[in-house]
């Protein structure tokens, strides 16, 4: 095949996360949505989970080292549009990302990661201080959970009037933008993304289906998928949630406790 006849390779997305053995969060979800979203998908893997629709049932980290060199591998070479983070579990490793995407000039999509679906803590409590400190300052949309917010800030939010602190006490840590994700809240699925100026109030309905496991890591993998090709952060986080509830309402089950979202509910591939 000559040069010009190969076809020209899509935007780049790097994922730096750990491994969800069940398939429907973590590294897996990440790369199930970037071919979904039409991004070439790439990987760092920071942990090895045991886990399925129960729960996670052990975690091992991986070498800083490993980590590093699995980073500079990828982007030295392949290069890359936007980076996305999910799992990292230590304060060294924390710090260590930090300072990849510090060197990295691309749009970076933090999704401060601190319990999983079924209350598993993936984050030790002496990491806290370095999320706020070293990863947060370097992301350009920061994608926390209500509990998120409240083991990050303090800030307690029980309804919708409460997000705009919410956001405020994130963005005081540095990211450009936030997204404070309301799924915790009753009635609509609403989340709010701002940069401190401007404002965004995301409404979807919520789905009766307990079938939800990997929400977080998809919504943020299709946002730095949107920033990769060039989309604005409110274009990027619009189209993101607009995919989410697609995969939300499609998710279905597996095993003996919450199963997944559909990652390829467009593509009539999953399990509906």
């Amino acid at each position: 095949m000559s040069a010009s006849s190969r076809a020209s390779a899509p935007p780049r997305v790097l994922t730096v996360a750990g491994s969800d053995s069940g398939g429907g969060a973590g590294i897996q979800a990440d790369l199930k949505t970037m071919l979904a979203l039409g991004v070439h998908g790439m990987s760092v893997l920071t942990a090895v989970t045991a886990q399925n629709s129960l729960g996670v049932q052990g975690a091992w980290e991986l070498p800083v080292e490993a980590v590093r060199a699995q980073y500079r591998s990828v982007v030295d070479d392949i290069g890359v549009d936007a980076v996305k983070t999910g799992m990292l579990s230590s304060a060294e490793l924390v710090e260590t990302v930090a300072e990849l995407i510090g060197g990295t000039a691309v749009p970076s999509v933090v999704d401060p990661v601190g319990v999983s679906k079924h209350g598993d803590p993936l984050l030790a409590a002496s990491a806290l201080d370095s999320v706020r400190t070293k990863l947060l300052p370097v992301a350009t949309v920061a994608t926390p959970n209500l509990d998120e917010v409240a083991q990050l800030t303090g800030v307690e939010v029980e309804s919708e009037d409460g997000m705009r602190r919410a956001a405020a006490a994130v963005l005081a840590y540095g990211p450009t933008w936030v997204l404070i994700k309301g799924g915790h809240l009753s009635g609509d699925a609403v989340d709010f993304l701002t940069d401190g100026s401007e404002e965004h109030w995301l409404r979807a309905p919520r789905f009766d289906n307990r079938h939800t496991h990997g929400t977080g890591c998809t919504l943020a993998s299709a946002i730095a998928s949107g920033l990769a090709k060039g989309q604005s952060v409110p274009e990027a986080v619009t189209a993101a949630k607009e995919y989410v509830t697609g995969a939300i309402a499609a998710g279905f089950a597996l095993g003996g406790g919450i199963g997944p979202v559909d990652h390829g509910w467009r593509l009539g591939t999953g399990g509906a």
